[in-house]
């Protein structure tokens, strides 16, 4: 017998640890290739960690609730065959000897001369265990073909029963017929559906997020705090400890942006195959102030000022568990209306079926929140660190407006919205917070009625 050593696979540039939140597999459970050994969360996203060899679980190095480093080991599993390498040793590195294959019941070995594929599984967004890369290797089969298989897994993950009843439907049942052959898979995967670190010292709960209650009384309950918001608030409360928060307003008639959103919005859905809200025309004015006020793009450190080069837009979104999440908009000022619309809408899907990226929700410079989607005419938000400043949006009501005509003043019903920018005090004075509002309010005020997109 031999063991592996199960190691906390990496999961993303920037992602340095995970919590256990769940143990799958006990000591004493039998392992096949592909089958989930615990369950993990990096700060707002739960991922499988499925297990790269078939065996028995031995030890359990972790607890739940523990937090392990990328690279730790964290399980034992003893396997019948010879020794395995670990995370960190490459499979191609191993001595030369005869290569250990897994028999599939009902499906024979391919011709020795069928070779296996090269496939660059980074050009996809989806996760692939180290299993169903082998497999879909060694049919020759895309990785367009692959991303386009439904999966049965969590989160529509592919497995090897998913890719295997396709590879039968494939062949027209004739898949006792050919030979399939599964290698023995490199390293633990890399999971992809990891957020980045905000904070170390959070408790973690099961990954269903669901919170318990108990009652004090015939009225009252005591509900803890899931894992996200106990990260909300201390992300929250260290915001309001760094910065000294000012905020500034500004009421902006919006009316040309409404009428034009109102007129090219039916066309545009069925051209782009895509909604066009009023988000993606916000963060192409925050974009446009940002390169007129350069300075409310930075970051301080100690007594250094760090202007940032890129431009790169976080845009609050809110999770059906009540919680939040900032999802982040890269070189926003590179994208035209139509590249920031589908960038919009992509991430907000993906952020309320927590699928976001690793690193989607780090790097940003500036944040937009908008309150009005609850109704709310104005907000003080707290700023999102380490940025200096964070904009959020109001409700847009159509008011009585004083409008001045070259015949005289007249009153008119308009589109009004308020805007609210937050800002670091430490860094942002009153007037570049004020003119940076401003600017942002202008460039919504002057919308092109006859714009084309």
């Amino acid at each position: 017998m031999a063991q592996y050593e199960l190691l906390l696979p990496k999961m993303g540039e920037s992602v340095a640890e995970a919590t256990v939140i769940k143990w799958v597999k006990q000591p004493g459970d039998t392992i096949d290739l592909d089958d989930t050994i615990l369950e993990i969360a990096t700060d707002k996203v739960d991922s499988e960690v499925p297990s790269p060899v078939a065996g028995k679980l031995v030890k359990q190095l972790f607890q739940e609730n523990d937090v392990a480093q990328v690279g730790d080991v964290i399980a034992i599993i003893e396997t019948a065959g010879g020794e395995h390498p670990t995370a960190e040793t490459p499979v191609a590195e191993t001595p030369k000897a005869e290569e250990k294959v897994e028999t599939i019941p009902g499906i024979e070995q391919l011709p020795s001369e069928n070779k296996a594929v090269a496939t660059d599984f980074s050009a996809s967004e989806r996760f692939y265990s180290p299993l169903v890369k082998s497999i879909a290797a060694q049919e020759n089969i895309a990785l367009a073909e692959l991303d386009a298989i439904k999966g049965s897994g969590a989160d529509g993950r592919l497995n090897k029963d998913d890719l295997l009843d396709y590879i039968a439907n494939k062949n027209g049942g004739a898949i006792a017929a050919t030979k399939t052959v599964i290698l023995t898979p490199p390293a633990p995967p890399v999971s992809e559906t990891a957020v980045p670190k905000t904070a170390q010292t959070s408790e973690a709960v099961p990954s269903s997020n669901k919170t318990s209650t108990t009652s004090v009384s015939g009225a009252d309950e005591i509900i803890e705090m899931d894992r996200m918001r106990k990260l909300i608030a201390d992300h929250m409360v260290m915001s309001k400890t760094t910065s000294p928060h000012v905020t500034s307003f500004v009421e902006a008639d919006v009316t040309n942006m409404v009428l034009w959103r109102n007129k090219v919005k039916n066309s545009f859905e069925k051209r782009e195959n895509e909604k066009i809200t009023f988000t993606p025309i916000f963060v192409e004015a925050v974009a446009k102030a940002i390169k007129d006020f350069p300075m409310i793009n930075v970051s301080v450190n100690g007594t250094q000022i760090i202007k940032k080069g890129n431009i790169n837009i976080g845009m609050a979104a809110a999770l059906p568990s009540g919680n939040l999440i900032v999802p982040v908009i890269r070189n926003a000022d590179q994208l035209n209306l139509v590249g920031l619309t589908k960038a919009v809408n992509d991430l907000a899907i993906r952020a309320r079926n927590s699928k976001l990226k690793p690193d989607e929700t780090q790097g940003g410079t500036f944040t937009l929140t908008n309150v009005g989607s609850f109704g709310n005419v104005m907000g003080t938000p707290i700023i999102n660190q380490p940025q200096v400043a964070i904009l959020a949006v109001g409700a847009i009501k159509k008011k009585p407006a004083v409008l001045e005509t070259e015949h005289g003043d007249v009153i008119a019903i308009r589109h009004m919205m308020f805007l609210s920018l937050s800002y670091d005090h430490r860094v942002v004075d009153g007037s570049l917070g004020g003119m940076f509002v401003r600017r942002v309010a202008d460039y919504l005020e002057s919308w092109d009625l006859n714009r084309e997109i």
